[in-house]
């Protein structure tokens, strides 16, 4: 049954991102709501065979990197529908929704590891760490999606280009504004998942710090939201450097997130294979 959903919810992901893509050169507001009811089953499909794998497992089915980056899809498929409703920037799906899919499918191509059960998988400081990061991480895809869009609507109206992508993008406030907004929320949901994780190792490994890779480089990439954050806040920094910082920092989180998993070892292949 859980295969069953998986395969439904990849193809929900597919139809709807094909959907957006038509609603991104065509403005008809028939083909967004389809797109998002078909994103939305998606989703259902998607959560309810996490649910399922879960349950057989006895903790929270993100203990290999294929799991991992297909909970990170359905993360950011939900803050996208849910943003969506809040902000009502349907355009936003057009670019959320293939990134969405593109991990899907990345989490079919990543080896997987088997790793025994434990109990280290079944405390509920790992829930709390886990959900608050990625949707943490889901808040900062949304923005670099929107940062996208910004370079986007910036390069046509300084080349003067005003043509049907420029019609169809929000305005520059408006995207800087979603930037905005997903940094506030997102910043202090990084925060909370960092600091339950290090409160987490220190009953684990009798440390909060180990120098293992991948705190090394969540604290970096802390550190790049935090920038970014103090900047807007303090220094008022908007508009294209604003954007590229949320590129960057996205990048920082992909680094985090895949790059060392895959490339390094340390005392979270625990939990990642």
């Amino acid at each position: 049954m859980e295969g069953v959903l998986l395969t439904l919810a990849v193809a929900f992901y597919c139809v709807g991102t094909a959907g957006y893509l038509v609603f991104l050169i065509r403005d008809r507001e028939e083909v967004h709501r389809a797109a998002w009811a078909v994103l939305m089953a998606g989703a259902i499909c998607h959560g309810a065979a996490i649910a399922l794998r879960s349950a057989a497992k006895g903790y929270l089915a993100v203990t290999s990197s294929p799991e991992a980056l297909s909970f990170f899809a359905w993360f950011l498929v939900i803050a996208y529908l849910v943003l969506s409703l809040r902000l009502r920037l349907r355009i936003l799906g057009s670019f959320v929704s293939p990134l969405a899919a593109v991990f899907m499918f990345g989490s079919t191509l990543l080896p997987a590891s088997s790793i025994p059960s434990g109990p280290l998988f079944r405390s509920s400081w790992v829930v709390v760490h886990v959900a608050t990061l990625f949707a943490a991480n889901a808040l900062f895809a949304v923005a670099f999606a929107a940062a996208i869009m910004y370079l986007l609507q910036e390069r046509s109206i300084k080349q003067k280009r005003l043509g049907n992508l420029h019609s169809r993008l929000p305005s520059l406030e408006r995207l800087d504004r979603i930037n905005h907004i997903c940094l506030l929320v997102g910043f202090p949901l990084m925060t909370v998942g960092l600091l339950t994780g290090f409160f987490y190792a220190s009953t684990v490994w009798k440390s909060p710090w180990n120098w293992d890779p991948k705190e090394i480089f969540a604290l970096l990439t802390w550190l790049i939201y935090a920038v970014l954050l103090h900047e807007r806040l303090a220094v008022g920094w908007r508009g294209r450097r604003a954007a590229w910082l949320a590129i960057f920092g996205f990048s920082a989180v992909l680094v985090t997130f895949l790059g060392v998993n895959l490339l390094f070892k340390g005392h979270h292949s625990t939990f990642v294979g």
